[in-house]
């Protein structure tokens, strides 16, 4: 969910062409906590201004850290920087491009067309299994195409019924293009849903409808594995030079009220306007069709290990059965503990994280009136942040099937989901 300033110049300062991998060689990575009001103007003017600091996170308020890239070309300029606003800024690593290189190497024993979870997928790969568990489960999956991107990929849902009438969860992942370990996450659950032993994970599978939305950007995320590893957004050219719009801004309620952008370099740029992109109204469209058998509605995202619930918008009031929500998220916190004792902070957006308006969490709840409406960011802490390691898609699959158990077991109790 985390944002970064990331305009087509920056690539020109990179001297990288279209088409091949944006190289971070010798770039530093600064941790940097925002402690006053001048602080955050210094560093949003910077992030508006210098193409060769490369914000991971969009500086929005006082309080919040944010991750920055820097050039070795402009290391000093940097440090001047921090020095003159008083930053309090760690360094991370010396050398970005090392933990790029050590994220997903080849899966060793591995056939070439076998899908798995030891290394990152490409989109083809993850289109071409869904479409495969669709012959092999026909009887209680399906896969539709819910419309074309911008530059005319599919959009891909799974549908996973196995008797009618059960009450609907919607899941989403990868609309922000970099956050790999989402649509990772999201694949192993589904796979652990269709093969799992386990009672707790057949019960899962035999009591709810699933909706699953595995890549929900996929121009963006097919860019993160041909171009640039940090891409965020979607590839629209509203500006020639710094194309693309961050999705998860772009929804039409509470439309640009805080956290978000109308400058179109920046990467959590809101769009020209609500709905402005296909990938929004594709997903917008598919909801309605289904909305009124769902009762939660869950993204996926990374990073930071939190449980967010509605709402993000600057001000906003809390949602009416915010108590309950609280109480699920709780459940869910114990969960994703359970297992490897990761630690997961929870409560709204704007409480826990930061100010953001336009997101799916909050359109569905806010206006389809979902009932439940949460959004998971996984691991981790910011060692790694959006490039996590691939050897921890598993335990952090894993520890979410533990938190879905248990938070579904707990709004269960309350009296939610119990259509029949």
């Amino acid at each position: 969910m985390r944002s970064q300033c990331s305009s087509f110049l920056v690539l020109l300062v990179l001297g990288v062409a279209s088409g091949e991998l944006v190289r971070y060689d010798n770039f530093h990575l600064f941790r940097v906590a925002i402690t006053d009001q001048e602080q955050l103007k210094v560093l949003q003017n910077v992030e508006l201004q210098n193409d060769q600091f490369i914000f991971l996170d969009s500086p929005t308020q006082v309080g919040m850290n944010v991750s920055v890239l820097v050039s070795p070309r402009k290391l000093l300029d940097y440090l001047q920087l921090a020095k003159n606003a008083h930053l309090s800024s760690h360094l991370a690593t010396t050398n970005f491009q090392a933990i790029l290189d050590a994220e997903n190497p080849p899966a060793k024993n591995k056939r070439s067309d076998e899908f798995g979870w030891e290394e990152y997928q490409t989109l083809d790969a993850i289109y071409n299994w869904i479409d495969e568990l669709a012959v092999k489960y026909s009887s209680i999956l399906t896969v539709q195409s819910i419309g074309q991107t911008y530059e005319g990929r599919e959009m891909k849902v799974v549908k996973l019924s196995h008797q009618a009438g059960n009450p609907g969860i919607f899941i989403e992942s990868n609309i922000h293009a970099r956050e790999w370990i989402t649509s990772a996450t999201t694949t192993w659950l589904l796979n652990e849903l269709l093969t799992s032993s386990d009672p707790a994970v057949q019960e899962l599978l035999t009591s709810y409808d699933w909706y699953i939305l595995p890549v929900a950007n996929p121009d963006g995320f097919h860019y993160t594995k041909t171009t640039n590893r940090l891409w965020r957004k979607n590839r629209y050219p509203h500006n020639i030079l710094c194309p693309g719009v961050d999705l998860n801004r772009n929804f039409p309620y509470h439309w640009m009220e805080g956290g978000a952008s109308q400058v179109a370099c920046n990467d959590i740029y809101a769009g020209p306007s609500p709905a402005s992109e296909v990938e929004t109204r594709n997903m917008m469209e598919y909801y309605e069709t289904i909305v009124d058998r769902v009762e939660l509605h869950l993204q996926f995202h990374s990073y930071g290990q939190y449980i967010l619930l509605p709402y993000g918008y600057q001000d906003a009031d809390y949602p009416d059965n915010y108590s309950d929500q609280l109480e699920i998220a709780e459940a869910a916190a114990i969960g994703f503990s359970k297992r490897y004792n990761t630690p997961y902070t929870y409560g709204t957006i704007a409480d826990v994280l930061y100010v953001d308006s336009g997101s799916t969490t909050d359109w569905a709840h806010g206006y389809h009136k979902t009932p439940l409406s949460m959004c998971f960011e996984f691991r981790d802490n910011g060692a790694y942040g959006f490039v996590l390691p691939a050897d921890q898609i598993i335990p952090n699959a894993e520890e979410t099937l533990d938190a879905l158990i248990a938070m579904l077991a707990k709004a269960k109790t309350m009296g939610y989901f119990q259509r029949s």
